[in-house]
């Protein structure tokens, strides 16, 4: 009965300790995840349940979806090196990152990204801060063979911004240079759909592959300090060429086409945006058409749509912006805010194929320099979609199936 009873205090004091190991290890972690951050990722959480009910149709006008704009082709630029790097990641990978990585190529995992940090929205995938070093460099060769060299250094500079949020603000679980998550969709192959995806904060690229054809919205670019100051990555600047080609722009407009393209002086607070859970969003075109424009405007609305589209690779960034000068006639540019040299704005540029828009946003991070509450050119958002159905390739994926057997 003794030795019962010793077993019994035995096994009664392992689990208090046990009991109290788990205690200790609790109140650390909750000290570590404030709880006004855990009521924002479930905020978070709950929007994107909601959105992702929604079955995809895309961004439309009121006037409904147009149909027809996105035949499948061959456009004669080879998705071989995109390929062959995506099959390269993808081997790099173990069973338990494949489980969290890779998801077939209508999975609902396409739609579910955002902008916001880490700490308030979480990510399926594999991240650049859990990879090997191998695995890094197939991740990045992934995005070496997709983007531009401008679009690749636009990612490496918006990466650097998360470095430099959390030497002013300190938060490990919501900052750092490598909090950006990847995922695979499909079975990379030279005639069938598959796509990937980037997700973090300030940067999230969804890339779609069917044949030689692709499709890279929506994607969202931007970042806050757009220029650091002082740390690891003083002088670090993102953003720059949407801003001044947007304003460029404007300020080229004469006063009759301003008051056109010009939906409020008053830039008081973000304006909002089809950025994450607003794949649906009915947004009817507003402010300056481009047949109003001069010749020369023309350009230059051109040049600003050619800063984001040429953030992919070369060869598909020339048949994309080829696409969309098909339908600049019907491209509308809408603007809030002042033309002042140093005016703080938001503009719009949308035609059937191509939506984008920037915003100067209200500080997040750089609260401690920055007035709380007011837009201010050191926080940028833009993103850019391809309406009517085709973001994420959709439209495209559907006559593919549509076509073949499966």
């Amino acid at each position: 009965m003794k030795k019962t009873s010793r077993k019994i205090a035995a096994y009664l004091g392992s689990a208090l300790l046990a009991l109290a190991a788990l205690v200790a290890t609790t109140a650390v972690s909750q000290s570590q995840y404030p709880e006004n951050l855990l009521r924002q990722k479930g905020t978070f959480s709950r929007a994107g349940a909601s959105a992702l009910g929604e079955p995809f149709v895309g961004l439309t006008t009121s006037a409904g979806k147009i149909e027809g704009l996105f035949p499948l082709r061959a456009t004669g630029v080879s998705t071989l090196p995109i390929m062959n790097a995506a099959n390269d990641f993808l081997s790099t990978l173990s069973t338990i990152d494949l489980s969290r990585t890779h998801f077939s190529i209508d999975d609902p995992e396409w739609r579910d990204w955002s902008n916001v940090d880490v700490g308030i929205f979480p990510r399926r995938g594999i991240s650049l801060e859990e990879m090997s070093e191998q695995q890094k460099n197939a991740a990045w060769n992934l995005l070496e063979v997709s983007l531009s060299a401008k679009g690749l250094e636009q990612t490496r500079a918006i990466m650097r911004t998360e470095q430099t949020l959390f030497e002013l603000n300190g938060e490990p679980i919501r900052y750092g240079e490598e909090k950006y998550y990847f995922t695979m969709m499909g079975m990379p192959a030279a005639d069938g759909p598959w796509g990937w995806q980037l997700d973090g904060h300030h940067l999230v690229i969804n890339y779609f592959v069917l044949g030689d054809q692709v499709v890279m919205t929506p994607a969202f670019w931007g970042g806050e300090p757009v220029v650091a100051t002082a740390g690891m990555y003083e002088g670090n600047t993102i953003m720059q060429p949407e801003q001044d080609l947007g304003l460029a722009l404007m300020q080229s407009l004469d006063s009759g086409q301003q008051a056109a393209a010009t939906l409020s002086r008053e830039k008081t607070r973000n304006f909002p945006m089809a950025a994450a859970n607003e794949d649906n969003k009915v947004q009817d075109y507003e402010g300056l058409q481009a047949s109003q424009m001069t010749s020369a405007q023309r350009l230059a609305l051109l040049d600003l749509i050619e800063a984001y589209v040429g953030n992919l690779r070369d060869p598909h960034a020339a048949i994309t912006m080829d696409e969309i000068g098909q339908h600049l006639d019907d491209t509308w540019f809408a603007w809030i805010g002042t033309a002042d040299d140093d005016a703080v704005f938001y503009y719009r540029v949308q035609s059937p194929v191509v939506m984008i828009e920037f915003d100067h946003q209200g500080p997040v991070g750089t609260t401690m320099y920055n007035e709380p509450g007011v837009p201010t050119r050191d926080h940028i958002h833009t993103v850019i979609r391809t309406p009517n159905g085709n973001d994420y390739g959709r439209d495209l994926l559907a006559q593919h199936l549509a076509n073949v057997p499966h």
